[in-house]
């Protein structure tokens, strides 16, 4: 491969490029594998960059373990604010959520926030509680219980203004760099005035990094005028991301048409929009010409935002929507008519496969909350794909590892059954995929041949091949004379190809050669 100016110039065999860039620079990969780069389509930038700096908590494998974790990190740092991330009630032994009582035995005084791993709750100390004027009458309140709600996205905004500009600034950097050093070039920011707000979003967009940043602004209009004026405002490439309709299931707050099987007393989990300004938002940005999208995981949630989407089409047509690029995030729980809806209509699915490897299959947290029945028809990629929807795929860092590697592996390694797509359809999906969902439609970004853009990245692979789901049938040869392109071999036990050197329109963003 040769690269001119940013761009891919020409592919194929070394004697003759040899022969046509006789002054080029030659690098010898001395065997590695090379790929187009990886775009992230779900990211939260700076809360990664604060777990990567700060108090870790997705190793406790107990409440005991959690609440060491935070004396520790408490003795270590003193005088400042404790901020943490990653805690996961349903993984440890007792399955116990720490309380606040729990948290001001350890921190006294200290204001400290510890996110839950969906970061849709969290744990807060009193003295942080207290910072929130009447937040016991605030919905989403618990004396003891970690806070969910409204209550929560106050508790966290004052914890955020604890924090230092360096503090942020340096979260910022070490969340783009560690994306670089994982082979990815672009991420996509979900931002909103409830997850970062409007000071960060625009650090963010100020922050001068190699890893393109497309960002997407969280927050509903109900006219035209509102979102232009936003998408002026802010320079978002959509009014999307996590515009939230509801929460995560391992808070119990994604809203669902049947009740959490877990809990006493029928609870349904938390609508934040409802079916008039789902619709009015889609309606505005529709007319207006502008990417829309939602936040969307329980399956209530989900015929929500297709029945707006319904109401919509009938008014602009098909077509007007399609061309606007509309995207779902996470939409977890999804019929067949839906997704045949959805398809038809062109919207895109950014989702995240490590959900499944984390939570998914008969004894996980999902069949937990849901029943095993329920639980199977999660994150059906599969499903989807064959409707026609359009696939992007991420990690909604800090929730997940930002590795894209474990991502398509995922993907390809569903734990139920018919919900795989090939390791080359996730590859797809977080490459091409991502970019698309980005709004690049030039046909040649994600892709190296001659003509796009060189955005790739370098690996140590151990092994490659050609393979289909494991539940389905290939549609393609294995055969090596067919000349179709090998991935990693990325079986549970293979080990995950690792980084040397990332590459964006000719420019190297990370390097270990």
């Amino acid at each position: 491969m040769a690269v001119d100016s940013g761009v891919v110039a020409w592919l194929g065999s070394d004697d003759v490029g040899r022969s046509q860039f006789p002054n080029a620079q030659i690098v010898d990969l001395e065997g590695a594998f090379v790929a187009p780069a990886f775009v992230d389509s779900h990211v939260h930038t700076t809360s990664t960059g604060l777990l990567l700096s700060g108090l870790d908590l997705t190793s406790a494998n107990s409440l005991r373990h959690c609440l060491d974790l935070v004396a520790d990190y408490a003795a270590a740092h003193p005088g400042q604010i404790i901020w943490g991330h990653g805690w996961d009630d349903t993984r440890w032994p007792d399955g116990r959520a720490p309380t606040t009582h729990d948290v001001d035995e350890i921190v006294g005084t200290r204001p400290t926030y510890l996110a839950r791993i969906d970061v849709h709750s969290a744990v807060a100390s009193s003295s942080l509680r207290n910072l929130v004027p009447g937040i016991s009458a605030i919905a989403g309140f618990d004396p003891q219980l970690p806070l969910s709600a409204e209550a929560h996205h106050l508790v966290r905004a004052e914890a955020r203004r604890m924090l230092t500009w360096h503090q942020l600034n340096d979260a910022r950097v070490a969340a783009l760099d560690r994306a670089a050093a994982l082979g990815i070039v672009a991420v996509h920011e979900c931002a909103g005035p409830d997850i970062g707000g409007a000071d960060d979003w625009f650090a963010l967009r100020e922050l001068d990094h190699g890893v393109d940043v497309v960002g997407y602004w969280g927050e509903p209009v109900s006219t035209v005028a509102q979102a232009r004026a936003l998408i002026d405002g802010t320079g978002a490439q959509g009014l999307a991301g996590d515009l939230f309709i509801d929460g995560a299931l391992g808070s119990r707050t994604a809203w669902l048409s049947e009740p959490y099987v877990d809990v006493a007393g029928g609870w349904h989990g938390n609508r934040y929009l409802d079916s008039d300004a789902v619709t009015a938002h889609l309606m505005s940005c529709t007319e207006a010409g502008i990417t829309a999208g939602f936040h969307v995981i329980g399956d209530a949630a989900a015929g929500s935002v297709v029945q707006a989407f319904e109401r919509v089409v009938d008014r602009f047509g098909g077509p007007a929507v399609a061309r606007c690029g509309h995207r779902l995030e996470h939409l977890e729980m999804v019929s067949d008519d839906q997704a045949a809806k959805l398809g038809s209509w062109g919207v895109i699915a950014s989702m995240q496969p490590n959900f499944d490897a984390l939570w998914g299959g008969d004894g996980g947290m999902y069949a937990r909350r849901l029943g095993a029945g329920r639980a199977a028809r999660l994150n059906p990629f599969a499903k989807l794909a064959s409707a026609g929807v359009p696939l992007a795929f991420g990690s909604d860092t800090p929730v997940t590892d930002m590795n894209p590697w474990t991502a398509v592996r995922a993907a390809a390694l569903h734990q139920t059954a018919g919900s795989s797509i090939s390791m080359r359809a996730s590859f797809a999906a977080a490459t091409r995929g991502a970019w698309r969902a980005g709004g690049v439609h030039d046909g040649l970004t994600g892709t190296l041949v001659p003509g796009a853009m060189a955005s790739f990245a370098i690996w140590d692979v151990e092994d490659l091949d050609v393979s289909a789901p494991r539940d389905a049938v290939a549609r393609w040869s294995i055969d090596p004379r067919s000349r179709v392109p090998e991935l990693p071999a990325l079986t549970a036990t293979d080990s995950l190809p690792v980084c040397l050197r990332t590459v964006h329109r000719g420019e190297v963003l990370y390097d270990r050669f």
